[in-house]
């Protein structure tokens, strides 16, 4: 993604909740209320873990210390309720009248352990009559995010112990809150008890650091309404375990939830096959899918869902611009495991999360023959039922696919080196504005291809509007763009580096950003001369290798550091080595990772393998860390 300097980097607040079930529209889900944690990785190797029950006095016995409750009769012993074990419990509302408790506490989970379990036992009994409107709530956080929402609607005759994985905050330390609700008439009482976070797993817990489920096959039919904003079919997945150790679940990455709320989610999924649905977890981003079975190593599985997609108003990554929709990570995606675990980060609008392995997509949509569909991959046109288009895209070694929808105007031609480009844009951009996007469009592609390889995907379609608030977004073979002769030449740089050579988007974005903007400059002929002497550290702990849980805490010095310091940096290291080296560093590097993963200590290694000149001040002063 290329910033724009007049327009804020901000950072959405991940607000949306998690629930406990999968839904589709119409049925009660947990509550839009928090902001979750910045951070779900540090960027230092994780300490060992140290298995530990972190929750105190989780069942109420031992009087209220450490628990921070709104007022003195939330723990109780009270008769009215009972406990779920020993004599003590927490019973929070259950007046009648217009009441709100709480009852909170600090804990710390402890960093490098790769599971963290929160349970607890609830009772839910209510004079409430109604099958339909929760009008009692009872929410449930950790830190600035929610992790369930009850109400009237879930009431039982005993206890039921709840479960949430909140493996994501290890290292962190944050408030554990139950908050209960009620209003002016008919009581709901909330009974807690046997509170427990306990976590375990050591700090690499598959037994190899293969990257898993590999080999992704995604298959999508959808259909979309007259305006081209609502999207409903099928989607499934065909995946293969790559690593020695058995794969007893995978992770669906829901991204576009960030851009909507629990109980309105954008992205909806049901009618799982081929595993059991789990919770929705990382503020409604990651959905965990349980295996029938263990799948061993080079076994195959497939996992299939209902898909319902609803576009946001707003020119955004996902969002629709007037008639104009933008479709970016609305398909659900696999998460990746590896030697550091499931990588299940939070979303940021900073920049990117999306992590994700090489896959085969096939995607076909049904839409009216009056909206336009650029798409990831290569596209063909049939005609569908009466007035309708079909069209399918299909897309071969991609880590992501995007599209859009509407009535754009469209104009295409072939690169020098053959390789065909759209340029689609929305009212009010000029034919001219049009024709210079797509000149640009043919040189990019042509030069990067020049110097990191052969373009392989096919067709390139460029979707330009200057609606755009953060300039630029790639994805595979598509990207969206601003009228910008430098912004669609980084974004198509992209295709490169992210697309071809990927990266944790995560925890290291300069390996995208900082690589890209050097290959602008590359391309536009721009030396980076005497860059670096404008650098400036912020504070010690500022470096270019620093992941987005710290740049979404610094958001200011994002684009500074990330794409600006890191871009010089690399125009350094070309002067150091000298420009044949550079250029054979990374063409072979590019070369070496095709469709896989880079890591810093990787390039790192490459580069010092690329010269006879010892490396190691060099990273240091630039404060290139891996």
């Amino acid at each position: 993604m290329r910033p724009t300097p007049h327009k804020a980097l901000g950072i959405g607040a991940l607000t949306v909740a998690a629930v406990a079930a999968l839904v589709l529209p119409g049925s009660p889900a947990a509550a839009r209320t928090g902001a979750a944690p910045a951070a779900a990785r540090s960027d230092v190797a994780p300490a060992a873990c140290t298995p530990a029950q972190v929750v105190t006095n989780g069942g109420f016995e031992s009087g209220t210390s450490p628990w921070t409750q709104s007022t003195s009769s939330v723990i109780t012993s009270r008769s009215g309720q009972t406990a779920h074990g020993g004599g003590a419990y927490a019973w929070l509302d259950g007046t009648g009248g217009t009441r709100t408790d709480t009852l909170t506490q600090s804990v710390t989970i402890p960093s490098g352990c790769s599971t963290a379990t929160l349970s607890y036992w609830l009772h839910i009994d209510t004079a409430e009559t109604t099958s339909s409107t929760a009008y009692d709530k009872l929410t449930v956080k950790l830190g600035g995010s929610t992790l369930a929402t009850y109400s009237n609607l879930n009431k039982n005759t005993g206890y039921v112990q709840k479960t949430v994985d909140v493996s994501s905050f290890a290292g962190q330390t944050v408030n554990l809150s139950f908050t209960g609700a009620e209003d002016s008439s008919l009581q709901t009482s909330f009974v807690l008890d046997d509170v427990a976070l306990d976590t375990s797993g050591g700090t690499t817990p598959p037994a190899d650091s293969t990257r898993t489920p590999a080999a992704p096959a995604y298959t999508v039919s959808l259909s979309s309404d007259t305006a081209g904003t609502v999207w409903n079919g099928h989607e499934s997945v065909t995946f293969t375990n790559a690593s020695a150790t058995a794969l007893s679940e995978v992770y669906l990455r829901l991204w576009d939830n960030y851009h909507g709320s629990c109980d309105a989610m954008p992205i909806r999924v049901g009618n799982v096959t081929g595993g059991t649905a789990g919770a929705l977890s990382v503020a409604c981003t990651a959905l965990k899918v349980d295996l029938p079975t263990p799948l061993a190593q080079g076994q195959s599985a497939t996992v299939g869902f209902d898909l319902g997609i609803t576009v946001p108003s707003g020119a955004d990554r996902f969002g629709h611009d007037g008639a104009f929709s933008f479709i970016g990570n609305a398909l659900p995606v696999l998460a990746v495991r590896d030697g550091a675990g499931w990588h299940l980060d939070p979303y940021t609008d900073n920049g990117e999360a999306f992590y994700s392995l090489a896959a085969d997509f096939k995607v076909t949509l049904d839409h009216p023959s009056g909206l336009l569909v650029p798409a990831t991959g290569t596209s063909t046109d049939t005609p569908g039922s009466s007035g309708r288009t079909v069209t399918t895209a299909t897309a071969s070694k991609v880590r992501d696919f995007a599209w859009a929808a509407g009535p754009f105007s469209k104009i295409s031609g072939t690169s020098p080196g053959g390789v065909a480009v759209n340029v689609y844009s929305v009212s009010g951009i000029s034919s001219a504005n049009a024709q210079s996007m797509l000149s640009t469009a043919k040189s990019a592609v042509d030069s990067h291809a020049s110097r990191f390889g052969a373009y392989p995907y096919g067709e390139l379609d460029a979707v330009i509007d200057n609606n755009y608030w953060f300039g630029g977004m790639e994805y595979p073979g598509f990207v969206l763009d601003l009228v910008s002769t430098t912004a669609l030449t980084h974004e198509i740089g992209h295709q490169w580096w992210y697309g071809i050579v990927g990266d944790d988007e995560y925890n290291s974005p300069w390996l995208d950003e900082a690589f890209t903007d050097y290959a602008t400059d590359l391309a536009q002929g721009k030396t980076g001369a005497n860059c670096w002497s404008g650098v400036s550290w912020a504070s010690g702990t500022e470096k270019i290798t620093n992941s987005m849980a710290y740049w979404d805490a610094h958001s200011s010095r994002y684009s500074t550091v990330v794409y600006g310091y890191g871009k010089c940096a690399l125009h350094d290291l070309r002067r150091l080595i000298g420009d044949s080296a550079m250029t054979k560093l990374l063409k072979d590097y590019a070369t070496a990772h095709w469709y896989g993963v880079s890591t810093t200590a990787e390039f790192k290694a490459a580069a010092q393998a690329a010269t006879g000149t010892d490396l190691t001040s060099f990273w240091t002063q630039h404060r290139i860390d891996g």
